[in-house]
């Protein structure tokens, strides 16, 4: 690859990642909210090299000029042209500057299996509050793990996107939660029944209670609501976790 195309290609890409992490809050999409001092750095550096890089391609080439000047054999430099693969590396740079490619949603979800939930021992009571807001883990975690069976008759409210389900079985409420990028996202489901699905991928708030099934604290109890009412709410700016909503749903 000829050194200009090396030295645009790592400004752009440096851009790049300075748009998504340093001015917007695209760099989600990609990785957790702790990578993004990592992001913020690794573009400052890629523009500082492409920088440093064309400050000495400009010193080595006015060398080679005066070089030329003083050469009289008569043979010139020969400069291969940059491979026709590697303008393809423009794509990812241009992409991340112009268009951000979607976040992850209810194709990638339905197309996993339920994320395992982490096991708890020990549960502390409910609050009185009705309906109770849960993230889609702990309703999952007090259906299937709770001897208590606290959750039993207690209308809760979960916030998450559409996923559809097998027809005639309801519907799927889903969250995606992600380690450290979007390559290791995994999906944590609650199954809704008693309402028609929305939209696809569209962003609402369930109200219900448990639906019956299995034995209520153990594995054999389904992660499943019996809606109350479905509204829709706006998409958090965090989406890839499952965390209560940091604003009330409308």
């Amino acid at each position: 690859m000829r050194r200009p195309l090396q030295m645009t290609l790592l400004v752009l890409s440096g851009i790049g990642l300075l748009r998504v992490s340093l001015f917007t809050d695209l760099y989600l999409r990609y990785v957790n909210e702790g990578m993004r001092a990592l992001l913020i750095a690794s573009g400052a550096l890629l523009v500082l090299l492409g920088v440093a890089e064309a400050v000495s391609y400009a010193r080595r080439r006015d060398d080679d000029e005066d070089t030329d000047r003083d050469d009289h054999d008569g043979h010139g430099h020969h400069h291969s042209g940059a491979p026709r693969a590697a303008w393809l590396l423009f794509l990812p740079a241009l992409s991340l500057l112009f268009y951000a490619p979607p976040a992850l949603g209810a194709y990638t979800a339905s197309r996993q299996p339920p994320k395992a939930i982490t096991h708890e021992d020990d549960f502390d009571p409910l609050p009185a509050t009705s309906p109770l807001p849960m993230t889609l883990s702990d309703f999952t975690r007090r259906v299937q793990q709770d001897r208590t069976r606290a959750i039993e008759g207690r209308t809760v409210r979960l916030t998450g996107f559409v996923t559809s389900g097998k027809k005639g079985d309801g519907w799927i409420l889903t969250r995606i939660v992600i380690s450290c990028c979007a390559a290791d996202a995994q999906s944590v489901k609650v199954r809704i029944h008693g309402t028609p699905a929305p939209p696809a991928d569209s962003w609402v708030a369930v109200t219900g209670t448990w639906h019956p099934g299995g034995t209520l604290g153990t594995s054999s109890a389904p992660a499943a609501l019996d809606a109350r009412s479905v509204e829709k709410t706006d998409k958090p700016v965090n989406a890839y976790t499952d965390a209560l909503p940091l604003t009330p749903t409308r």
